[in-house]
C-alpha cells in the first residue's frame, strides 16, 4: 500500500471515528430534551392542563407548599412543563425547571432497572435464592413471637428468600420505622441504613437479624431495594453508583441525577420544608445530601430533576428505549409492571397507598382504579413516590407520563398534591386509549 493510500485510509478512519464520537456524544450528553409541544399535539386539552397549573399554584398560594414542578408527557411529547412558587422562600429564589430535588423512594424503580439489566444478561432468575449471591442471607431465621430482652423467639424460614420476593417487598424484611416489632427495633439499634457505612456493611447487619415475617407471606415496605443495590454490586463487581451511571444515567442523559448534591449545584437545589398542621412551612436544616455518602441507597438515595426523571419515565414508557439508546427489552419492562404478588397476600402496612393497587418489580400498579385516589383512566398505570413529596406515574394504556416534584415533610401531606395532579392530567386527555 503506498503512502497516498495510507493517508486516505487514515483520513477515512479519522472521519468515521469523528462521526462515531459525535453520535456517541449526542446519545449520551442529554442535551436533547424531549420535544415540548402545544397540548393538542399530544392529545391533551390546553384548558385541562391549565386547571392542573391552577391547582398546583393554589397549593403554593395557600402556604401549603413552597414550590412545585410538574411535567405531563403524552405520545412521546411534553404537553406541560411548569414551575410554581419558590425553590427557597427565604432567599426568594423561584422554582426552576432544572431545580434539583431529593427524590428518596423514587430511587427504587431506577435501582430495579439496573438490576434487571443483569437479568437480561442471564445472570440470575427471579426465583433464585438471594443467598446464592449474598451468602450473609443463608439460613436466616424468622421472628415467631416476642421474646425476652428484646430478642424475638425465632423459627426456620419455610423457604429461602427469593429475588422475586426481594423486588416486590415480600422478602420478610422491614424498614424499622413503618411497623412495630422487636425486629423493627433491632433494625434501628443496628442503624441498618447508616449513611456512613456501605451496602456490604448493611447486609452484614441484616444477616444477624431475623426476618420480620416468613418470606412470601406479606407485603411489607422495607430495605429490600437497598439489598438490591448490593446485589447489583455483587453482579457487577463494582460500586452501585458506578453501575447506575454507566447503565442508566449516562446513556439516558440524566446529567443531574446522582447520590449527592455537588457544591456547584447547591444554588439550584430546592430547600426541604417541614410542616405540622396549622403551622407555617419551616426549612429542614439537614445537610444530608450535600456530601458524598459511603452508602449508595437503592431505596432512597438519589437526587434528580423533573426533566431527568421524565427521560427515565419516557424510556420505560417506550419499552426500554429512548432516542435510540436501549436500556431494557420491552418484555423486561412489561415484566416490571406486571403483578408479582401471590394471591391473597397480607399487607402489613399500607404504603402502596391506594385501594385497587398491586405491586410489580419496584413499582406499584393500578389494577382497579377506585375513582378517588386513582382516576378511572389510570388502570394500568405504574407509579411510586418519594418521602420528600416527589411522584411519577407511567400509563402505557393512555401513553401518558406525569412527574411532580416538591420538597416537604409533614402535614398536610403530599398525597393530595400527587392525586390532584394525576386526576387533572387524566381529565385533560382528549382521546383516551
Amino acid at each position: 500500500m503506498n503512502r497516498h493510500s495510507l493517508n486516505g485510509t487514515f483520513v477515512r478512519h479519522a472521519i468515521l471515528l469523528a462521526v462515531g464520537l459525535a453520535l456517541s456524544i449526542g446519545a449520551y450528553a442529554g442535551e436533547r430534551d424531549l420535544a415540548i409541544v402545544e397540548p393538542a399535539a399530544a392529545g391533551m386539552s390546553a384548558e385541562g392542563l391549565g386547571e392542573l397549573s391552577a391547582a398546583m399554584q393554589g397549593f403554593v398560594d395557600r402556604g401549603e407548599l413552597a414550590g412545585v414542578v410538574t411535567v405531563v408527557a403524552r405520545h412521546g411529547k411534553i404537553a406541560h412543563f411548569e414551575t410554581y412558587g419558590m425553590q427557597d422562600i427565604a432567599s426568594g429564589v423561584p422554582m426552576a425547571k432544572d431545580t434539583i430535588f431529593r427524590i428518596y423512594s423514587m430511587t427504587k424503580p431506577i435501582a430495579g432497572v439496573a438490576l434487571m439489566t443483569f437479568y437480561e444478561e442471564g445472570r440470575f432468575e427471579l426465583d433464585d435464592p438471594v443467598a446464592k449471591f449474598i451468602p450473609e442471607f443463608a439460613d436466616l431465621k424468622v421472628a415467631k413471637a416476642p421474646g425476652p430482652d428484646g430478642q424475638p423467639v425465632v423459627e426456620d424460614a419455610n423457604h429461602p428468600m427469593t429475588i422475586r420476593e426481594l423486588v416486590s417487598h415480600t422478602a420478610g424484611l422491614t424498614y424499622g420505622f413503618f411497623s412495630r416489632s422487636q425486629v423493627d427495633t433491632l433494625y434501628m439499634q443496628a442503624n441498618v441504613l447508616d449513611r456512613n457505612s456501605t451496602l456490604k456493611d448493611m447486609v452484614g447487619k441484616l444477616g444477624g437479624i431475623p426476618l420480620r415475617q416468613q418470606p412470601g407471606s406479606a407485603w411489607h415496605y422495607s430495605v429490600a431495594v437497598d439489598v438490591q443495590g448490593y446485589l447489583v454490586e455483587v453482579l457487577a463487581g463494582k460500586p452501585f453508583d458506578e453501575v447506575l451511571k454507566e447503565r442508566i444515567f449516562d446513556p439516558l442523559g440524566m446529567k443531574d441525577t446522582g447520590f449527592w448534591i455537588k457544591p456547584d449545584d447547591e444554588a439550584r437545589t430546592a430547600t426541604m420544608y417541614q410542616q405540622r398542621r396549622g403551622d407555617e412551612l419551616a426549612p429542614n436544616p439537614s445537610r444530608e445530601y450535600f456530601t458524598k455518602p459511603a452508602f449508595f441507597s437503592g431505596g432512597g438515595g438519589l437526587v434528580s430533576t423533573a426533566m431527568d426523571y421524565t427521560r427515565f419515565s419516557e424510556m420505560m414508557l417506550n419499552g426500554g428505549e429512548l432516542e435510540g439508546v436501549r436500556i431494557l427489552k420491552p418484555e423486561t419492562v412489561e415484566l416490571m409492571h406486571t403483578n408479582q404478588l401471590p394471591d391473597g397476600i397480607d399487607f402489613i402496612n399500607p404504603m402502596i397507598g391506594n385501594p385497587g393497587n398491586t405491586f410489580g418489580i419496584d413499582v406499584a400498579i393500578v389494577a382497579e382504579p377506585d375513582g378517588e385516589s386513582d382516576h378511572p383512566l389510570a388502570k394500568g398505570e405504574y407509579w411510586w413516590y418519594g418521602a420528600g413529596g416527589t411522584w411519577f406515574g407511567i400509563n402505557p394504556v393512555q401513553d401518558l407520563i406525569v412527574v411532580g416534584m416538591i420538597q416537604k415533610f409533614g402535614v398536610p401531606g403530599p398525597k393530595e398534591v400527587r392525586v390532584t395532579s394525576k386526576r387533572l392530567a387524566y381529565e385533560a386527555i382528549i382521546d383516551p386509549g
